[in-house]
């Protein structure tokens, strides 16, 4: 079968289309044929290494894993002993630990959930990681009517996610993004956007319950000044250092926690199939609307990861696998 591989770490041109060996289901595993998967920033982070503190669980000289890929939507093809969700001929979606960039994968039965059938593929795949992350961080925050949430990084995959679900429940949402993307944003919902380029956020009068700070690009002094006394600052962004990433402003924020008004939150999103489950169900009612800026051949991750990285995506980009 083909897959998206690589032997080492680094930029997109590490990435190989090329043949590996169809996986079998072991027990509590279903085996799906692949019919979209989506990019996201745990996929670049994995690609290149970084930070060096992943390689710790992905395999410290090279990857473990050679196939590259989480979030996937497909049928199943067969399934392991013990499972008893699925049948071979079921339209699914969810998340697998890697792998996924392939015509075939094997993921766990709790990480699956099944497709509506009023939601396509290409939908279904943008839900794994990105809706599910945007799910758990409005649950997080208590976000509800008239809560008033701040969205940094509103028009990315997770971002376009947490300002519809926010907005449908009553919630009054502040995004950022830059002006290119300030259309989108307002589309989809929210009430006030602000273009990072020409503003600062944090430099306003407005006062918020809830900060969803998906890009990390602001002190967290900063964030807390326009946070109202009870508020909630969520953390979920990658970058920082090559070594540890963002893991000592985490530790530094969560070490601030116990001694400040304010509940400071990381937020590291778990797979949940119920979750998956209750996204695709709003996407099927017409509640939910996946953003995808582009659908391209499995064999062109590489170069949606370039354009990913040069110019930001603009809610999800999704892979389409072999022909269906």
């Amino acid at each position: 079968m083909k897959a998206i591989v690589y032997d080492r770490y680094g930029p997109p041109e590490v990435l190989r289309y090329t043949d590996v060996e169809k996986p079998t289901a072991g027990a509590g595993q279903v085996l799906v044929r692949v019919r979209t998967a989506s990019l996201n920033f745990g996929d670049r982070a994995v690609m290149r290494g970084e930070p060096g503190a992943i390689r710790l669980a992905m395999g410290l000289r090279r990857p473990r894993a050679r196939v590259l890929g989480r979030a996937i939507a497909g049928t199943v093809e067969a399934v392991g002993a013990g499972v008893t969700s699925f049948q071979p001929g079921d339209d699914v979606f969810g998340e697998v630990s890697q792998k996924g960039f392939a015509e075939y994968t094997v993921a766990k039965e709790k990480h699956l959930a099944t497709k509506p059938v009023e939601v396509s593929f290409e939908q279904a795949a943008t839900l794994p990681v990105a809706a599910n992350t945007a799910l758990q961080g409005i649950r997080l925050g208590e976000v509800g009517a008239d809560t008033r949430l701040l969205v940094n990084g509103a028009s990315g995959g997770v971002g376009t996610f947490a300002v519809q679900l926010a907005k449908g429940l009553g919630a009054h949402v502040t995004g950022t993004c830059g002006g290119r993307n300030a259309d989108l944003v307002r589309s989809l919902g929210a009430d006030t956007v602000v273009d990072y380029t020409t503003g600062d956020v944090t430099l306003g009068e407005a006062r918020f319950d809830v900060v969803f700070d998906l890009v990390g690009d602001k002190p967290l002094a900063a964030m807390r000044r326009v946070l109202a006394p009870k508020g909630t600052y969520i953390a979920s962004f990658g970058g920082g250092g090559k070594l540890l990433g963002p893991m000592p402003r985490l530790v530094g924020m969560m070490a601030k926690a116990p001694f400040v008004s304010h509940r400071l939150r990381p937020l590291v999103a778990t797979p949940k199939a119920d979750e998956l489950a209750e996204l695709g169900e709003m996407v099927a009612a017409g509640k939910l609307d996946p953003v995808i800026e582009q659908t391209c051949p499995l064999s062109e991750t590489a170069d949606a990861i370039r354009h990913i990285e040069r110019h930001h995506a603009s809610g999800k980009f999704v892979l389409s696998v072999g022909r269906w």
